[in-house]
């Protein structure tokens, strides 16, 4: 055996340690969540004294089917998935654009406009007078407001600008430039098609911070219909009320033999929402998980 491939003694405990480390860390995290999973596709009845197990209990998608007959919470579905979509695209898209300049050296002033932007992060107006400027701007009440609040974020900016700065050669700026290529041309053509992978990072990033806003429709909307996902949810959740009039849960309970099994039904149904809230996040991560490692480690470097 070569003196490369020896491991001593306490490279295999420092390594055993890791993998039971990382084994308890995984099933703690993972474990809740198939719990979840589990009781949303168990049907109601069954769930007295039902045990700590990750396997449903009757198997059932009633539950779902019910959910998907709400109106208000397919609206919300969309409403998210709305806002998820084209607030990301913007948000990426505005990041990258700033990140830019920030990344030119010789960009005039540029220390002055790294603190600005490094200001905010520390320092902000309060919620009061962001509400009052939303409103007289004519956001409130509109999904803009849920689009472009918060769109760019100065942690992924610094991500972003030091990615560009250490990963795209100056070389081929002069080169574009002598060519006779436009700041423009030379981002739209070179910057953007060499970024793809810190702007992976910055999609899951921001699309993730879009699907779980909550607290944005909480304060600036007054339109039910116009409401994301999360607000709903964290409205069920704060109850467990079974709502007669309909506003949530008519479709699960008016078929409810009693009170006790219809606050079950509503308790599963509530289960099923926090699944179909997390289920989106679940996917983006799993189809840009390859590039969100080397892009998050690039971009990281001190630039």
């Amino acid at each position: 055996m070569s003196y490369k491939n020896k491991r001593s003694t306490g490279d295999i405990i420092f390594d055993t340690f890791n993998v039971m480390l990382l084994l308890i860390i995984g099933i703690s995290t993972l474990y809740p969540f198939l719990r979840i999973v589990a009781i949303s596709l168990s049907a109601p009845y069954a769930l007295t004294g039902y045990p700590m197990s990750i396997i449903p209990k009757d198997f059932t998608l009633e539950s779902y089917a019910s959910i998907m007959k709400n109106g208000k919470i397919t609206r919300a579905f969309i409403n998210s998935s709305f806002i998820t979509v084209f607030g990301t695209a913007a948000d990426v898209m505005l990041t990258v654009m700033l990140a830019y300049p920030l990344s030119k050296k010789r960009l005039p002033y540029r220390d002055f406009f790294t603190s600005l932007c490094v200001f905010t992060m520390f320092f902000s107006g309060g919620l009061i007078p962001t509400f009052l400027v939303m409103r007289d701007i004519g956001l409130y009440n509109t999904r803009l407001v849920m689009i472009l609040m918060g769109s760019v974020s100065v942690w992924n900016l610094m991500v972003a600008r030091t990615y560009i700065q250490t990963s795209i050669p100056h070389e081929l700026y002069e080169a574009a430039m002598l060519d006779g290529a436009s700041h423009f041309d030379y981002f739209f053509r070179c910057v953007i098609p060499l970024s793809k992978t810190i702007i992976a990072v910055l999609v899951v990033y921001y699309g993730v911070a879009k699907w779980n806003d909550y607290f944005t429709g909480l304060v600036y909307l007054k339109d039910r219909s116009l409401l994301p996902l999360q607000t709903v949810l964290r409205e069920i959740l704060a109850t467990l009320q079974v709502d007669k009039s309909g506003d949530y849960m008519l479709s699960i309970s008016e078929n409810a033999a009693s009170m006790n099994e219809a606050i079950r039904t509503a308790n599963v149904a509530k289960y099923c929402i926090i699944v179909i809230a997390t289920g989106p996040v679940v996917i983006l991560y799993a189809f840009l998980q390859k590039y969100f490692e080397k892009g998050i480690m690039i971009g990281s470097l001190k630039g």
